[in-house]
């Protein structure tokens, strides 16, 4: 087959292979870390609940270890001791010491999960296509233009986030599980049954996880339908996994497909998650994206603010540029979601805001492109856009840049200042008496 149009990748005589990294290496890798052998069980511990995955990249080529347990791209992917309630990690730490049967583990690891709230904004229930009585597995419709797929190959990633706010698709729970089990024809039937679809998301997990071959099933049959305009790809790849897009076996048939796509007038954007500017240091980083960019592909980049992780606006200016100078375009920051170890990451609303201000204030407009703070709550994106005074009272401004109901895309609203408040659901309105998507308490149809 003749070589994608895209750049040419580095010649290697023995280019790397992708290696995962799981639980059975964390008590070396924590120890190297300079954690106690107590420190390292609670860690065991929080594992048993939360998932954990890296790989030899992010191990090798990220982590500064001079700098850990503190160096922020260990703490993007490796469970703290503290992320959870003292009282769990002891508990499940005392089973693991004792040598426990596997199962009481898992049964007290569930209880704790079901707490964590691991399925935020009504997505399961609200979002969840329903044809001729029967759920679709699989398929997400929040908002009127654009469609949510989770192809099943694609549920889990190169390494996990210890954030990720769909840490329950990683666990081994499978009533927790969002993915597609059935084939491409039914997310293109639904897809003509409603032609207000302009644009379909693949997500995961990561879209990056699927072979070239297995993406093609799905993409391929979308680039018939005049109503689709742009189609998304959900990735951390080019942050865990740059060689997906260099030296893997499908590289080059990936690139091609790519190619296809945007030959066929669509739009193809790869919503790149970046949550450190370390990420972005690794050669072989710039030349995945040269790779992309040279498919026609636009690579838009998003991420939430964390605590200990990117919490500076130096961090996110310092990000931000790097990404315009390597032609991507930044685009959201978001707010954490309620869900999983959420009060370990949060920041108050308040001080997300001065950290948005400040790195946007500090980048040229080439990255004032990004949006945010970002929330994806129930009824959709709400944007902080500042702390104002009006009418004698301090509050919050904010809109919404996205609504499942369309009406409300882009209308300001009002709440009352807190210092405190890390989510929506924290705010009360100010100068009414409920929020604009309260109105229907945002459980319309899911379209």
């Amino acid at each position: 087959m003749p070589p994608s149009n895209a750049s040419v990748p580095p010649t290697t005589d023995s280019p790397p292979r992708f290696h995962a990294v799981t639980s059975r290496h964390l008590d070396d890798l924590t120890a190297r870390a300079g954690l106690s052998p107590d420190q390292r069980l609670g860690v065991r511990a929080v594992a048993e609940v939360l998932p954990f995955r890296a790989n030899s990249h992010v191990v090798d080529e990220l982590i500064d270890w001079s700098a850990a347990p503190d160096d922020p791209i260990y703490r993007l992917v490796f469970p703290q001791e503290d992320m959870l309630p003292a009282e769990d990690v002891a508990r499940i730490a005392d089973l693991l010491r004792s040598g426990a049967p596997r199962r009481q583990i898992q049964t007290i690891a569930h209880q704790v999960r079901m707490r964590l709230n691991p399925h935020p904004a009504g997505q399961l229930e609200l979002n969840h296509p329903v044809v001729d009585g029967r759920q679709l597995a699989g398929i997400q419709h929040k908002y009127r233009e654009t469609l949510l797929f989770f192809p099943r190959q694609g549920q889990t990633c190169h390494a996990y986030c210890t954030y990720c706010f769909r840490w329950a698709q990683f666990v081994g729970e499978p009533e927790l599980r969002m993915a597609a089990d059935s084939d491409e024809l039914v997310l293109v039937d639904y897809l003509r049954a409603h032609p207000d679809i302009t644009n379909v998301l693949f997500t995961g997990g990561d879209s990056m996880i699927p072979s070239a071959a297995v993406l093609r099933r799905y993409v391929e049959p979308l680039l018939a339908l005049d109503q689709i305009e742009s189609i998304r790809l959900g990735t951390k790849a080019l942050s865990f996994w740059p060689r997906k897009f260099l030296t893997d076996p499908d590289a080059e048939d990936l690139l091609r497909l790519f190619e296809e796509v945007v030959a066929a007038g669509k739009n193809l954007a790869l919503m790149a998650h970046f949550s450190h500017p370390r990420e972005l240091e690794p050669p072989v980083v710039a030349q995945a994206v040269a790779r992309l960019r040279g498919t026609g592909a636009v690579i838009r980049t998003q991420a939430p603010l964390i605590r200990s992780i990117n919490d500076d606006p130096r961090v996110w200016e310092s990000m931000w540029r790097a990404q315009v100078r390597l032609g991507m375009i930044p685009y959201y920051m978001f707010v954490e979601r309620d869900t999983g170890p959420v009060d370990y990451f949060a920041v108050p609303l308040a001080r997300a805001y001065d950290i948005f201000r400040d790195a946007y204030a500090s980048v040229s407009g080439l990255a004032r492109t990004v949006r945010g703070p970002s929330m994806s709550a129930t009824a959709g994106k709400v944007c902080v856009d500042g702390v104002v005074e009006l009418l004698g009272q301090k509050v919050f401004a904010l809109h919404m840049i996205q609504a499942r109901d369309p009406a409300l895309v882009g209308r300001p609203f009002y709440a009352a200042y807190d210092p405190a408040a890390i989510w929506l659901a924290d705010l009360k309105p100010a100068f009414a008496d409920r929020f604009p998507f309260d109105a229907d308490d945002t459980a319309e149809e899911s379209l």
